[in-house]
């Protein structure tokens, strides 16, 4: 149905097409518009249903009953979990209107009617989306086309799983996966030779109930399957005074992925483990940074997983034939004449290509050359901003795809400077460096000793670094020693976007630093900090001295740089 908003004198009508049915197809409330997408996850809070990331034009408003209006989600998948939680805490919108078919917002919502017997919001997708911005704050009312949409073409076997051949576990996670290639218009399923988990964080008891139950119908993966960062250390989180509170549930969701028969990797760069997929292979990846690495970087095809589909994608070792699995070839085309210097560079140019991207899959041209390091900072922080599931580049092996001409738009100097001020700016004493998100890669933990070795840290700095229990294991020993002997205190299993108190200390007036966009995106929302974003080698020098002072980088003065002038963007629009 072509959907339409109709302005009258009285109550303002929002018609779309039903994705996940509500309690009824038509209902009024407030409208809470924004034309920026959300991440629920890190943007929401699930308790009070209020918007939280500081940086989303709806930030202090709460969402609860009202008509909510974003164009699709971005950045994490978790916001499946978050969406999940809000049913069940009566705290989430009556209706969440989309401009695009978004699987990972409405993912959520499948979970809450299929696994707990709970009403869901209204989830449509509005064609007309624009529209609605003028009736921010107004009354509306919505109604939803809730004619079926189209199943996707089944296999015997496909079939035979949705019966319950395989078991209750299968079965539920091939509803679910039937029902998202509905919402996503796929044609068939196709066959993933891996997965990677991202539901392993506890976010709240929903997620808890969920990974269980999964458990206690006899679950079990059908692909090989890594798990992400999960929300402690596992072996150590009562040392590091963690309260059992969190440490419990948090470990019991952790053990439950394990039963499902799920690898304790533990790790928010599965692309760093002997078991990252080849080029072409199809897998079904949840975690938004390891989706980006994974599409761009290795060439692999994954979507971005919202957390509980990956779940049930690795049960059933099937996902939709849709986004990324199909070689699509909306992109943006940024060109950058640019001489890179330190490594802040490139999770901050990630960030903005990811505010300018949206949805949209870009192309970024780029003279000069990343090292795997680089593309993970990258990656991390495009898969922020952004919600799309990939970028391409010269030197990115799906580069194939790219065809011309392209509708335009316009990056400027003015757009990283803009974003330099916003995540780096800042003077004053520090009380923590915040290393690791993603979890360091092995270069990193070595390149982070060579940095801290034969110094002394300064008394009152916390320095501490997230990482994958393997690659810890192939440090060198004279590279852990000289870590220890600084300081840093290396934490395994979890990652920076799930470490709360006592780890991150409260804010006090003094500085937290980090060499992660990602985490500095999020940390005012999840943690009420504001990181400041570092090269690796300032953050050491300000654990050493305990001060920092953002300096404008070489590479944003330089004339060579952005500062020449504005470069050509071009966006593709599917």
């Amino acid at each position: 149905m072509a959907a339409q908003t109709l302005a009258s004198k009285s109550t303002a009508i929002v018609e779309g097409t039903a994705l996940v049915a509500g309690a009824t197809r038509q209902l009024t409330g407030r409208l809470a518009f924004s034309g920026t997408g959300l991440s629920f996850w890190g943007g929401v809070d699930p308790v009070s249903g209020k918007v939280i990331d500081e940086r989303h034009p709806l930030c202090g408003r709460r969402i609860t009953d009202s008509i909510l209006a974003i164009p699709s989600g971005r950045g994490s998948c978790t916001a499946s979990q978050i969406v999940l939680e809000l049913v069940l805490n009566n705290t989430a919108p009556r209706a969440i209107v989309l401009r695009d078919r978004d699987a990972v917002v409405a993912v959520g919502a499948l979970v809450a009617r299929e696994f707990f017997g709970a009403i869901p919001p209204l989830i449509l997708a509005c064609t007309d989306f624009d529209a609605l911005e003028s009736l921010d704050g107004e009354f509306v009312s919505v109604t939803a086309d809730t004619a079926a949409l189209p199943l996707p073409q089944l296999t015997e076997a496909d079939q035979a799983a949705l019966d319950g051949a395989n078991g209750p576990a299968v079965q539920r996670a091939m509803r679910i996966v039937v029902e998202t290639a509905r919402i996503q218009g796929a044609a068939s399923l196709v066959d993933v030779a891996a997965a990677h988990i991202d539901a392993c964080t506890y976010v709240g008891p929903g997620g808890l109930a969920f990974a269980e139950k999964l458990v206690e119908l006899g679950g079990s993966v059908k692909v090989p399957t890594t798990t992400n960062s999960c929300s402690v250390d596992r072996r150590n989180w009562r040392r590091l005074g963690v309260s059992e509170e969190l440490g419990e549930p948090a470990s019991r969701v952790a053990d439950a992925y394990v039963a499902l028969g799920c690898t304790d990797s533990f790790t928010c760069a599965p692309y760093l483990l002997e078991s990252a997929p080849s080029q072409s292979t199809h897998v079904a990846w949840g975690e938004s940074n390891a989706v980006v690495y994974a599409n761009s970087v290795l060439g692999a095809k994954t979507q971005k997983y919202a957390d509980y589909l990956d779940a049930c994608r690795a049960l059933t070792g099937r996902a939709p034939l849709a986004g990324a699995h199909i070689e699509r070839d909306a992109s943006v085309d940024i060109v950058c004449d640019l001489s890179a210097g330190e490594n802040d560079f490139w999770p901050l140019l990630g960030y903005v290509v990811g505010l300018q991207a949206g949805s949209k899959i870009p192309y970024v041209r780029l003279e000069a050359s990343p090292s795997r390091d680089d593309l993970k900072a990258f990656a991390a922080a495009f898969g922020t901003t952004s919600g799309a599931p990939l970028f391409h580049a010269p030197w990115t092996p799906r580069i194939g795809l790219i065809e011309r001409p392209r509708p335009s738009m316009t990056l400027s100097e003015g757009d990283l400077a803009t974003a330099w001020a916003d995540l780096c700016k800042g003077e004053g004493d520090v009380d923590l460096i915040a290393l690791g998100s993603p979890h360091l890669s092995l270069d990193e933990l070595e390149a982070l000793a060579s940095y801290v070795a034969g110094e002394k840290k300064h008394d009152a700095v916390r320095v501490v670094a997230t990482l994958g229990g393997a690659t810890r294991r192939k440090a060198s020993s004279d590279a852990l020693k000289a870590l220890d002997a600084f300081g840093v205190e290396l934490v395994e299993d979890t990652c920076w976007c799930m470490l709360t108190e006592p780890v991150v200390p409260p804010s006090s007036g003094k500085l937290a630093l980090t060499d992660s966009a990602k985490y500095a995106h999020y940390a005012p929302g999840l943690v009420g900090r504001r990181p400041r974003l570092a090269s690796m080698s300032r953050c050491v020098a300000s654990a050493i001295s305990g001060r920092f002072a953002a300096r404008r980088p070489a590479w944003l003065q330089s004339r060579r740089g952005f500062a020449a002038a504005a470069r050509r963007v071009l966006l593709v629009v599917r």
